[in-house]
């Protein structure tokens, strides 16, 4: 017991214990939203557009926090809004013309961090150091996660009827369009959220697998949402004693402890695992079939 406490006696580890429970649970709840909607491919493009507005608050604002999320957010909501613009007036679509958008983003971003007046490390962007996490990170992701958990529970009757029915949503109404939008806002800010802990890229994974791998065990809604957030949290401090006790990454071990949740879902889930399918059809093959019975042939009916 005393070992598992050690990491603990060391501020950095509690300061990347929080991050970690605020990043795990919030993007595990929002990751149920976003595998329904089928935003997975978005959710990738959205995270490397991030960076050429973090370039530009690195050269404007230095590294100050609040000049790197205001860059970051800006640069998200311009590629899916011109995504969205690229798509309606020509014959792409939106995936299409977002991923054609983003690329171009994270090739500038790159460029553009050159300019920067201060050193910065792209992997810091790229992959995240929870072990890193000032006051002013936990601050941010707090904010951040408050609000994300807050608008989601608000709106989730809504935007549970936009993923499964969206002609019936909007037929009584419901702005689909709209909700949408904020699917997507609250996707960049939760990716603004986890920066500092497992960067632009490793937040994919946090946004994706925990509900993914939900999804190959229930076929609920509600363990999707709650179980996401609950496997989210546990995968990222799982994934930070690892990467303490056997000198890894941070951004990387968490979300590989998801990807072996992911993998074992997938392998031996006791609906949908594919090696529980194999033994249920060789038993199927296996056991004989019942014995028919015998047809008995009738004498004709006298008349």
């Amino acid at each position: 017991m005393t070992n598992l406490l050690e990491p603990f006696e060391y501020e950095f580890m509690r300061k990347a214990l929080l991050g970690c429970l605020l990043v795990g649970f919030t993007n595990g709840y929002l990751s149920g939203f976003i595998v329904l909607r089928r935003h997975a491919l978005l959710a990738d493009g959205l995270s490397h557009s991030l960076l050429p507005g973090l370039a530009i608050g690195a050269i404007f604002f230095s590294l100050n926090p609040f000049g790197l999320f205001l860059g970051a957010l800006v640069a998200a909501l311009l590629v899916v809004i011109g995504g969205k613009m690229i798509a309606h007036s020509s014959r792409l679509k939106d995936d299409t013309a977002i991923g054609a958008l983003y690329i171009a983003a994270f090739a500038l971003g790159v460029i553009l961090l050159k300019f920067a007046p201060v050193r910065v490390d792209l992997g810091h962007f790229l992959f995240g150091n929870v072990l890193g996490m000032a006051n002013t990170d936990l601050w941010i992701t707090y904010s951040l996660s408050f609000f994300i958990v807050l608008v989601l529970t608000i709106f989730q009757r809504h935007l549970l009827l936009t993923l499964f029915d969206p002609v019936v949503a909007a037929t009584i109404g419901v702005g689909v369009a709209w909700l949408d939008y904020l699917l997507i806002g609250m996707m960049v800010m939760a990716m603004i959220a986890s920066l500092q802990a497992v960067g632009v890229v490793m937040s994919i994974g946090l946004l994706i697998l925990p509900a993914a791998t939900i999804y190959l065990l229930s076929d609920s809604y509600d363990m999707m949402v709650w179980g996401g957030a609950f496997l989210g949290m546990t995968s990222a401090v799982a994934g930070l004693f690892l990467s303490y006790w056997v000198n890894l990454p941070s951004g990387p071990a968490i979300v590989m402890v998801l990807s072996l949740c992911f993998v074992g879902a997938y392998l031996f889930g006791p609906r949908y695992g594919v090696i529980n399918r194999i033994l249920n059809n060789r038993r199927a093959r296996e056991t004989p079939a019942p014995p028919k019975e015998p047809v008995v042939d009738l004498p004709p009916t006298m008349s």
